[in-house]
């Protein structure tokens, strides 16, 4: 008998942005494989007495490889157990969720995909601006500023991520973002059009800086990448509107 797989958005880290789908879930859950990023107080919400199994990968740290973390799922839920997979922001937000998808698919196991905050909505929200503006900022973008090797990836729309009347987010960029906003630059856009560096959202060290792409660039080629963060930059609202 198969058991059944949640992927359960756990949102940027603050426990009240979890939605109340993703709370049910995680309390009736046998086990629970978690991403580092939805770890600490939002697995108070996992039953007592869960199996909980940490799998999560980090640029630069030892990580789960991903045929692991698709097999574990395919493996608890073959006991017939209720699985939870908890991954932070949104699942379906540059998570490797098609990945597992696909394993369960191949085995013929149940899931469901329960969504939740993203970091670029979070990163808006915590500093009091909207991401869409009425007549200058008429389309948000995300990307991902690292390709499978984590250098910047080559094959982007440059004429669209130029596009001053756009806001842009960019995940898992802090390390590529200096070469980013050069081929930004070069392509027309403005070194000062407006940048958010928005870290460690919804936790107890968050930051967040407004600047421009050109300092911004300046200021992480300096600087000793740590803390996950997403950028946001272009037609971006004036602070607190």
């Amino acid at each position: 008998m198969s058991g059944f797989v949640s992927f359960v958005s756990a949102g940027p880290g603050d426990p009240q942005l979890l939605t109340l789908k993703a709370a049910a879930r995680l309390g009736a859950a046998d086990v629970v494989l978690y991403d580092d990023l939805a770890a600490g107080a939002i697995l108070d919400h996992a039953r007592k007495g869960a199996t909980l199994v940490s799998v999560g990968k980090r640029a630069g740290r030892p990580s789960a490889k991903q045929e692991h973390v698709s097999r574990l799922l395919v493996d608890y839920a073959a006991t017939g157990a209720n699985v939870v997979r908890l991954k932070s922001g949104d699942a379906g937000m540059f998570g490797r969720l098609e990945e597992e998808v696909e394993a369960l698919r191949s085995a013929g196991i149940a899931y469901e995909i329960v969504p939740g905050v993203t970091a670029a909505c979070a990163a808006g929200a915590a500093k009091g601006i909207p991401l869409t503006r009425r007549h200058t900022a008429r389309r948000v973008q995300f990307i991902t500023g690292s390709d499978v090797s984590g250098e910047l990836p080559e094959d982007l729309h440059w004429a669209a991520l130029a596009d001053p009347h756009a806001v842009t987010a960019v995940y898992m960029g802090k390390r590529t973002f200096p070469a980013l906003a050069a081929r930004l630059i070069a392509q027309g856009l403005s070194p000062d059009t407006p940048a958010l560096l928005a870290e460690s959202i919804g936790q107890a060290d968050q930051r967040l800086m407004r600047t421009t792409i050109k300092q911004l660039a300046e200021q992480l080629a300096q600087e000793n990448v740590t803390a996950t963060a997403v950028i946001l930059y272009g037609a971006l609202a004036a602070d607190g509107m």
